[in-house]
């Protein structure tokens, strides 16, 4: 009687697996359809620039206004959805989305642009808050490790195919913003359905509560500061090709192609994206050491890019720019799943985005002005030479450190 019960247990685990797996992936289209949207703007860039009549330095604070909305959301999405349930936060996130949709669909100033961009960030702080976070309780206990990389992925993926299909749509289509973002409204409009399907489940209160700045618990801050420490140079490095990428490739580089640029974003992305799978099995250690690695080799080839006048040396720097982000947000994210209590995972998500965003939007927002006063080659040579400092100075706090956590 036992043996029979043994085996109908096999085909129901492996059942239960197999929806689990479904689950974690299922629930990551939300993190991939809200970051189509933060960068789909990347390749209409240039084309709004030329109408609108603003400088590189106006094109950084655009950018920023999206960093600016991010770090905002994330100070309470982390922790209202620690406290509400992953549910109540992801609904008025996706129509923060929404809207932001539509004021880029029929942006005739700077001022809609911004706008547009502010809601895209504070869609996009839930998202990296609430949504990564719902994406690793999907997985439950025992795939907490999987649910990690597909958040991470999800993520990556949908920041490179937004401006891909944005650029081939401005690359086609005469007037392509309008058709940019009805597309990107259906990709919302699916990230709903899945998120109609979670799970509405809050953490009671034990005691009294209000929103303060985000944290982790005293035994969780070293976790938390190794994955800033790679992660931070990483994104900022993608940033500055997603504001200043364009106006590089077209200005100093000769290169007009709204294709390319959001091509190069894409490819960026989908670097950050494959290294993950390459790498999955690694310890959390290496992934840090290697992103520093690539972060390093991705500033000299932006140098290069710049002293030779060469685009292929620029998409290069891009694609290492985006695995050093892909592995210094992997091996953050797994840290957090491993580490970090279920209760506090949101806002833990929330620390190491803030700590990754806040230097992604100062140091582009400082070289866009700087290109407007000197030069497009010195500022870039100068933005390349203070990233590779810092991801010179993770390096040696991961060496010194990683072990004493």
């Amino acid at each position: 009687m036992i043996d029979h019960a043994k085996k109908a247990e096999i085909p129901q685990t492996s059942e239960d697996s197999r929806i689990s797996t479904r689950r974690i992936w299922t629930t990551a289209w939300i993190v991939t359809a809200v970051f189509m949207l933060s960068n789909s703007a990347t390749p209409l860039y240039v084309q709004w620039q030329t109408a609108l009549g603003f400088t590189n330095g106006t094109l950084t604070l655009i950018f920023a206004a999206y960093i600016a909305g991010l770090l905002g959301s994330l100070l309470a999405a982390g922790q209202l959805s620690d406290r509400l349930g992953r549910k109540a936060v992801l609904y008025p996130g996706l129509l923060a989305a929404v809207a932001a949709c539509a004021l880029f669909a029929l942006a005739d100033s700077v001022g809609m642009l911004l706008a547009a961009r502010l809601l895209t960030g504070i869609a996009v702080g839930v998202i990296v808050s609430a949504g990564m976070a719902a994406v690793v309780d999907s997985g439950g206990h025992a795939k907490k490790q999987l649910a990690s990389l597909a958040a991470s992925v999800a993520m990556v993926l949908g920041a490179g195919l937004g401006p891909l299909l944005a650029g081939m749509m401005a690359q086609f289509l005469a007037h392509p913003v309008v058709p940019v973002y009805s597309a990107q409204f259906i990709i919302l409009a699916t990230a709903f359905m899945v998120a109609a399907r979670l799970p509405s489940r809050r953490n009671p209160a034990h005691e009294e509560w209000k929103l303060r700045f985000p944290s982790v618990p005293k035994h969780n801050r070293l976790h938390l500061a190794l994955g800033i420490s790679v992660f931070a140079p990483g994104i900022t490095s993608t940033s500055f090709v997603l504001s200043l990428g364009p106006p590089l490739l077209s200005k100093l580089l000769h290169v007009t192609s709204p294709l390319v640029a959001g091509g190069t974003a894409c490819v960026m992305f989908l670097a950050a994206t494959g290294i993950q799978f390459v790498v999955k099995r690694l310890p959390v250690r290496s992934l840090f050491l290697l992103g520093v690695a690539v972060i390093l080799l991705s500033m000299i080839c932006l140098v290069s890019a710049v002293m030779y006048s060469s685009p292929a040396f620029l998409v290069i720097a891009a694609v290492l720019a985006g695995a050093g982000q892909g592995l210094g947000q992997l091996g953050g994210l797994t840290l957090i799943s491993l580490h970090v209590p279920e209760h506090r995972r949101a806002e833990a998500n929330a620390v190491l985005n803030i700590g990754g965003y806040v230097p992604a939007a100062l140091l582009p927002i400082g070289t866009g002005f700087l290109i407007d006063r000197t030069s497009i080659s010195l500022g870039a040579s100068l933005f390349a030479a203070i990233i590779a400092a810092v991801s010179v100075a993770g390096a040696i706090f991961v060496t010194v450190k990683f072990n004493k956590r």
